[in-house]
């Protein structure tokens, strides 16, 4: 067996290893017991709309469309139902449909076709999620290949961990800072080892981003009881302590959250400086440990400004109307600096940043030591 036979079966073994780990935790049921609904959501076009019962209310509409739908799914596929969208004056929860739309719709237990009301809910989006998905995965595949599929399903891994573990341990009661601890490392060695290998490369990243995770957890935890923020400024946060989770530690979900956030790009620095060293030292086997570990300090510096920026880019635009509100009413800089929303937004930036600039000269570091063995570069496999 050849060298490039054997590294392809060892690619091979891995997917094959994370495919079964994705399996396994798709099949995991660790969340809060419901009772069953009673009924189904079903997919319906909307084939005729009143709106005589809507009331204009300046920028927003309140009252109730009376619809004539038929439905797409279910029992009672084929057939017309009357079903009413209720409309409450907020832009960000009303939808007003029209002729054509597909939505979704709630069908209680005994509902008959001609006869009840259902109701309608949402737009029925799931159709283009798998379409957007499914394309997304196709591109991913066609330019990657085997590193592609990798990439996949380090995607996938990282959804199911989060939705299926992550989620339902925090509702439980799980201490969030050790949990999203423990999630970002399985998540870090998973995709690290998945698209690096099992080697020396892979341990440089899995090591250099896992320091800069730690760091980024203890600054978040120190900032966020010095800036005294209390987590409620996470969309839905109230919402969920009234569902009966009044026990939960906010503070901690929110300083999990942003280790959590930035870990992506740690991850993706720490690899980036870890392939650049393994290549160098592989290119130069004269290179002294000294010399690796500068070498691998310039590549740090010239991918650090800009990694700071993505952060910075990233969190500011999901908060731009946000900063359009304190302009357009003329806040002061103080006002807009001790908002908690704004301060929030300003500690994830900056904390997520202090990782970043620490993952590159440790992962370094370590590579320095883990990439020259015994004076003579390791291989990258």
């Amino acid at each position: 067996m050849t060298g490039t036979d054997g590294k392809l079966r060892r690619e091979l073994i891995a997917v094959a290893l994370v495919s079964l780990c994705c399996l396994g935790v798709a099949a995991c049921d660790l969340g809060p017991e419901h009772e069953p609904e009673k009924g189904t959501k079903e997919s319906a076009r909307v084939v005729e709309v009143d709106d005589s019962d809507l009331v204009t209310l300046g920028l927003v509409r309140q009252g109730s469309q009376h619809l004539k739908v038929r439905m797409l799914s279910g029992e009672w596929r084929g057939e017309l139902f009357a079903a009413d969208n209720l409309l409450r004056a907020q832009m960000d929860l009303d939808k007003v449909f029209r002729e054509g739309d597909r939505i979704l719709v709630a069908v209680y237990d005994g509902a008959l076709p001609g006869q009840d009301t259902i109701n309608a809910q949402d737009y029925d989006r799931s159709g283009w999620t798998f379409l957007l998905v499914a394309i997304f995965a196709l591109l991913l595949l066609l330019y990657g290949g085997l590193t592609g599929l990798k990439a996949l399903l380090s995607f996938i891994f990282s959804c199911l961990v989060i939705w299926k573990i992550m989620v339902p341990l925090c509702l439980a009661g799980v201490e969030p800072l050790l949990l999203a601890t423990a999630v970002v490392t399985v998540l870090s060695a998973v995709i690290i080892y998945l698209v690096a290998g099992l080697n020396r490369k892979g341990t440089t990243a899995f090591l250099g981003a896992f320091t800069g995770v730690v760091v980024s957890c203890l600054l978040a935890w120190l900032f966020a009881r010095l800036f005294q923020l209390n987590g409620a400024v996470m969309p839905y946060s109230q919402a969920l302590l009234y569902s009966g989770y009044e026990s939960l530690n906010l503070s901690h979900i929110y300083i999990g959250g942003i280790f959590l956030s930035s870990s992506g790009a740690v991850m993706d620095l720490g690899m980036d400086i870890a392939a650049g060293m393994t290549e160098v030292a592989n290119q130069n086997t004269s290179l002294t440990r000294r010399e690796l570990i500068a070498s691998g300090f310039r590549m740090g510096r010239s991918v650090v400004g800009t990694m700071t920026t993505t952060l910075l880019l990233a969190y500011s635009g999901g908060y731009l109307t946000l900063m359009m509100t304190f302009l357009a009413q003329g806040t002061s800089p103080v006002d807009f600096i001790n908002n908690p929303y704004v301060a929030s937004e300003v500690v994830k930036t900056i904390v997520g940043s202090f990782g970043l600039v620490l993952v590159a000269p440790l992962t370094a570091c370590i590579g320095g030591f883990l990439l020259k063995h015994n004076g003579t570069p390791t291989e990258s496999r």
